[in-house]
């Protein structure tokens, strides 16, 4: 498999097997959408990682698979390859992204579909698409402005220049940086702590960011409050507000 899913305390890692240089070819892509799949459907799984392994998290695409494609072979695959990274976007858990090494191209863009980043210090980030007289594929040119703002976007886009971890940092890809040989504990560690909290509430913050990013104020309003009073039905909240009063604030230990 060029893809797996390995699950302990409640955090499910979606770890790229591909070596040496993680490329996503078709098969690839395929088998993250169904893992993708997986991490949504279970319920040992309350956070995800997606990890590439120490030295690199996804270097693109398989660009001899695609040299091959005409246009009529790419039309009848890019929504597939779409799908595969949207699929990891839309996990309803929180999901972190450890990059060690090359994310490029659909490295990058996986990352992206991530809540998080945490980047080892060795890592570099890019989309060098335009390098081949294309442009992203996989969601790169709408996740990418979406995280970091247009300007920076389409500087990396036009370019195709990678960017180290610090400026990646600086400009917003990535939400943390460690050294290497922490990545994956940290990330873990993130989505460890999460895996332990409420997770209908959580599901509930991630769809309304999500969802209220896509629509205008007064709607993405009525998307949280609707969510916000839903949550009065659950367990986690009479749990959460009974600890708070009874034992004071970060103390409730969630179902």
């Amino acid at each position: 498999m060029t893809a797996h899913l390995e699950v302990s305390e409640g955090v499910g890692t979606i770890r790229l097997d591909r070596p040496p240089m993680n490329a996503l070819d078709i098969a690839t892509q395929e088998r993250i959408r169904e893992l993708a799949g997986e991490a949504t459907r279970r319920e040992d799984v309350r956070a995800v990682v997606v990890y590439g392994g120490e030295k690199v998290f996804a270097a693109g695409a398989d660009i001899k698979e695609m040299q091959v494609m005409d246009h009529a072979a790419m039309v009848a695959r890019a929504r597939g390859l779409q799908d595969a990274f949207t699929a990891v976007a839309k996990i309803p858990k929180p999901v972190v992204a450890a990059v060690t090494g090359y994310a490029l191209g659909g490295g990058c863009e996986l990352a992206l579909c991530a809540d998080v980043r945490f980047a080892g210090e060795s890592a570099r980030l890019g989309q060098p698409e335009i390098l081949l007289g294309l442009i992203p594929g996989a969601g790169g040119t709408q996740r990418l402005p979406r995280l970091i703002g247009p300007s920076k976007a389409k500087d990396l886009i036009f370019t195709g220049r990678m960017v180290k971890a610090p400026e990646a940092l600086a400009m917003g890809l990535v939400d943390r940086v460690v050294p290497d040989a922490e990545v994956y504990t940290e990330a873990h560690a993130w989505a460890a702590r999460l895996a332990a909290g409420p997770a209908i509430a959580l599901r509930a913050a991630k769809e309304s960011v999500d969802a209220g990013l896509e629509t205008d104020l007064e709607t993405g309003l009525a998307i949280e409050r609707n969510w916000f009073a839903g949550l009065f039905a659950t367990e986690d909240r009479e749990t959460g507000m009974r600890s708070f009063v009874e034992d004071g604030p970060g103390k409730a230990t969630f179902r």
